[in-house]
């Protein structure tokens, strides 16, 4: 018997529609929780447009915004333990400010600066350029930890241009065949630089491509932080039970790939105010307004700490002495070896 490809139906989880309303119970959740989930919201995303204005400033590097994704993010991140590991790619600010970074580690990363891949603060490992390398590091680290009975879970951030690399595919595979403790999340933000979803992949669904490799698949809204959150803690429950994961998140990047990249070349205007009415932030504001949890005054003092935050952590980075040659040669091993030291000499002028 053919198994047909329209065969598989998949349901996207949601609990808070696009205008804010709740479609079913959240009451598990508190208000505080959901008040410090929309402050992170706005943190980060005053971080990322500061971020996109230092860049054009050329006082930082090229810069991944992540504008419009601080749900998936947020939410995602919220529901991790301290000692759970997050394997970023280069999109993954907001969650890596909830986990535990600092905003000034992360500007210097932005800035080229060797500090800003070594840090100690909190379970991120450094930032990964190539393209879904960081799913097979999330499975190392994932069967390090089975093996070692630690507790905790890898997860492996990625965008649905990642789900087109060998690495997934085989990382799914060993998790699957392994049954270890790791989550695949994967934020469907439409665009891969300029390719639109539509020509990544003939599955109706990325959540769907979890069947082949024997886990769980799961589309949630990524917009929604509330179905995010939820989604997640389930998902990291079933990782320690040797149960991986495959979380589609359904996003949108609302600004380009990164700033090396003009998306009005390639997106039309009608469908970016399609989804700037699904706005993330709105939609989470709209409902702690209506629960009278939150008012405008309250967000307008959020908006300018955040900004005040934002500007402590810069100035923070560019007051940080620069890194040199030698800081970067001595960091490759743990035990030098006599080529290195070599190296080490010429450089320092011994």
């Amino acid at each position: 018997m053919i198994l047909e490809s329209n065969s598989v139906d998949v349901e996207r989880v949601q609990y808070i529609d696009d205008n804010g309303e709740v479609l079913q119970s959240i009451d598990d959740i508190s208000d505080e929780e959901l008040i410090e989930m929309y402050k992170w919201m706005v943190k980060s995303r005053i971080y990322d447009e500061r971020s996109m204005k230092y860049q054009r400033q050329g006082r930082i590097g090229t810069y991944a915004p992540f504008k419009g994704q601080e749900a998936a993010q947020v939410g995602s991140a919220f529901a991790l333990n301290k000692d759970d590991w997050i394997y970023p790619s280069y999109r993954e600010g907001a969650a890596s400010l909830v986990h535990g970074i600092s905003m000034s580690q992360l500007f210097l990363y932005t800035m080229g600066h060797f500090k800003g891949l070594s840090q100690t603060e909190a379970n991120i490992f450094p930032i990964q350029i190539i393209i879904a390398a960081q799913c097979l590091h999330a499975v190392g680290g994932a069967w390090a930890s089975k093996y070692k009975e630690s507790g905790d879970v890898s997860v492996a951030y990625l965008g649905d241009g990642g789900t087109s690399e060998g690495d997934f595919h085989e990382a799914l595979n060993f998790a699957g065949l392994y049954e270890l403790p790791v989550v695949f999340f994967v934020q469907n933000n439409q665009w891969a630089i300029s390719v639109p979803f539509s020509k990544q992949t003939a599955s109706k669904t990325i959540a769907q491509k979890a069947l082949a490799y024997g886990i769980d698949g799961i589309q949630v809204d990524g917009n929604d932080v509330v179905a995010v959150y939820k989604v997640m803690k389930e998902a990291l429950k079933n990782a320690k039970e040797g149960k991986p994961t495959l979380i589609e998140a359904v996003t949108y990047r609302q600004g380009p790939h990164t700033t090396a990249d003009d998306e009005k070349k390639y997106r039309s205007s009608e469908q970016e105010e399609e989804w700037l009415a699904k706005d993330p932030l709105k939609r989470l504001k709209t409902l702690l307004i209506d629960r009278e949890i939150w008012d405008e005054e309250k967000d307008e003092a959020e908006v300018q700490l955040a900004n005040d935050l934002v500007t402590e952590a810069f100035e923070l980075a560019i007051k940080t002495p620069k890194s040199d040659l030698a800081e970067i040669i001595d960091s490759v091993y743990v035990n030098n070896t006599p080529q290195v030291n070599e190296q080490l000499s010429v450089v320092r002028g011994d």
